[in-house]
């Protein structure tokens, strides 16, 4: 939970809702806007700290400090909330290893992958569903070791970081698996996003692709 906390509070700052020099509220009346205890707060507020985003200043307050690097495990993450921000969760659909179907575009050097598809959630709202799809060369991914965020467990689990990617955005159909609780049934058009990324290697290790709900949410792409 004080992961999440910290990772929300990073959106906030990238996202420029949280000013530089800005004073967070006190922290008893900050942890119950997040739902959550001041021991857990102050656990998220350590690792913004750590990553020189927040300066403890002793009987003033928390304030919010800018940095142009910040090493957030969502900083990929390009949907947030029509007002803005929001907490990045997933439910698992399903995980599978299989050859890679023929209607794929050209990435990895294997010719099977690990299937994925999740239902996407920011906040409580749920807001896409996704499909992703890791090149065989790249490793195996358990099902029962996954996490919310992929980039994660990929450097965690399998050893390599995602430092490259290249988004289309556009608008598409909503594919025949997608689970009656996302907002738009099948068939329906809505935004669409495809995604290659890239560890180290000359050639991109994933390809996915993303129907996201416009009424529920937004693409956002900040340039610096």
């Amino acid at each position: 939970m004080y992961v999440q906390i910290s990772e929300l509070l990073i959106r906030e700052i990238s996202a420029g809702r949280l000013l530089d020099g800005e004073r967070l509220p006190p922290e008893r009346e900050l942890a119950q806007s997040l739902n959550t205890t001041v021991r857990t707060l102050r656990k998220a507020l350590a690792i913004l700290v750590d990553k020189k985003l927040l300066e403890r200043v002793q009987g003033s307050g928390n304030y919010i400090r800018h940095s142009d690097e910040v090493n957030s495990i969502y900083s990929m993450f390009r949907l947030e909330l029509p007002e803005g921000g929001g907490l990045p969760k997933a439910d698992i659909l399903s995980v599978g290893a299989m050859e890679k179907p023929s209607d794929l575009p050209v990435f990895g050097t294997a010719n099977h992958a690990t299937r994925i598809r999740r239902l996407r959630y920011l906040d409580q709202s749920i807001i896409a569903v996704e499909e992703i799809w890791l090149d065989g060369n790249s490793g195996e991914i358990p099902e029962d070791k996954l996490s919310d965020s992929l980039y994660e467990f990929y450097k965690k689990q399998l050893g390599f970081w995602i430092n490259r990617a290249e988004d289309r955005v556009s608008i598409a159909q909503v594919p025949a698996w997608s689970p009656s609780k996302f907002g738009k049934k099948p068939g329906e058009i809505c935004g669409f996003i495809e995604r290659f990324s890239w560890a180290n290697d000359p050639e991109p290790i994933e390809y996915s692709r993303t129907w996201f709900d416009t009424d529920q949410s937004v693409y956002i792409a900040r340039l610096k």
